[in-house]
């Protein structure tokens, strides 16, 4: 008769081992399961389009269009490589000593906490003015004085709905700005510019659509020289050209933009695509975010408001 505590560890190494063998049974499955479960079939339209409809990142319909801290436009909208590097590669602002460490707490930050190294090449006479506004981000920033995001900066929409003929994209209120809920409607029936619009000085530009292949393409032409391509003082001008491309694979949507302004860049810029991944949430929305606050009402003297 073998030893009670013999036989004992002989019964415990063989459940052990089944224990093993049953997870890894389990984590193989799992690991099918959810392999399987992601290969998600792309929807399309009658017509054979992709259908891009739905609510896209974060919970509530949050993330695509709030803060830029992840590469611009939406705190859940990822650049696709993933990668946040810190680059210090500018020079520091005369308050900055040493600039090596974060040395202000508000969203004026460039200088030592940038975000990714892809960024915009100015002509060399406007560095100066990058840096300018860049160094008085708190009071030059446009979002600072109730002024929307414009293209590119509020990045991709939050929701989309979409038909045969054209596209419409909702933005959420943004983070620590004043963008409001926006949206733009887009046609995607292979029309020109407007003569008119495309003229304008807006905030969203003249925007038309076309489809190359499974690929939405997003021309904006007709833009205002008020807003910035992203935060850190980079301005655009009013011949900025902006184009945009979506494509979807599964639940899965992927955004880049190229912008293209000769007047001010050395060369287009494309920035760091975006992936987003659809909300299946039903109750998922996007909620009202707070009015843009007058902060000189306690200055004006007269019933006159300049």
């Amino acid at each position: 008769m073998r030893p009670r505590s013999v036989r004992f560890a002989f019964m415990a190494v063989l459940a052990a081992g089944g224990l093993v063998f049953a997870y890894g049974a389990q984590a193989q499955g799992g690991a099918a399961g959810q392999k399987s479960a992601g290969a998600v079939a792309t929807p399309r339209l009658p017509d054979g389009k992709p259908d891009f409809s739905g609510m896209w990142n974060g919970r509530n319909g949050r993330g695509g269009g709030g803060e830029e801290g992840e590469g611009g436009g939406g705190e859940s909208a990822v650049p696709a490589e993933g990668i946040h590097a810190v680059i210090t590669s500018r020079r520091c602002a005369p308050n900055q000593t040493p600039c090596d460490e974060q040395t202000n707490q508000t969203v004026d930050q460039e200088f030592t906490n940038r975000v990714g190294a892809n960024r915009p090449l100015y002509k060399p006479e406007f560095w100066d003015k990058v840096q300018n506004l860049d160094v008085n981000t708190n009071y030059k920033d446009p979002i600072f004085v109730c002024q929307p995001y414009g293209v590119p900066r509020v990045g991709p929409p939050v929701k989309i709905m979409q038909s045969d003929k054209e596209i419409v994209f909702f933005y959420a209120a943004g983070g620590a700005g004043t963008q409001p809920e926006d949206f733009r409607i887009i046609p995607t029936d292979g029309r020109k510019h407007d003569p008119v619009r495309s003229q304008d000085v807006l905030y969203y530009g003249d925007s038309v659509g076309h489809w190359e292949g499974d690929t939405l393409v997003i021309d904006s032409v007709g833009f205002n020289d008020t807003t910035w391509i992203e935060r850190g003082g980079y301005f655009h001008s009013d011949l900025m050209h902006v184009i945009e491309k979506l494509s979807r694979d599964g639940n899965t949507l992927k955004y880049s933009v190229t912008v293209d302004d000769p007047q001010v860049l050395l060369q287009p810029w494309d920035m760091t695509p975006r992936m987003l991944k659809l909300n299946a949430d039903p109750n998922a929305t996007i909620h009202e975010g707070d009015p843009c606050h007058e902060e000189d009402s306690n200055n004006i003297s007269t019933r006159i408001h300049h």
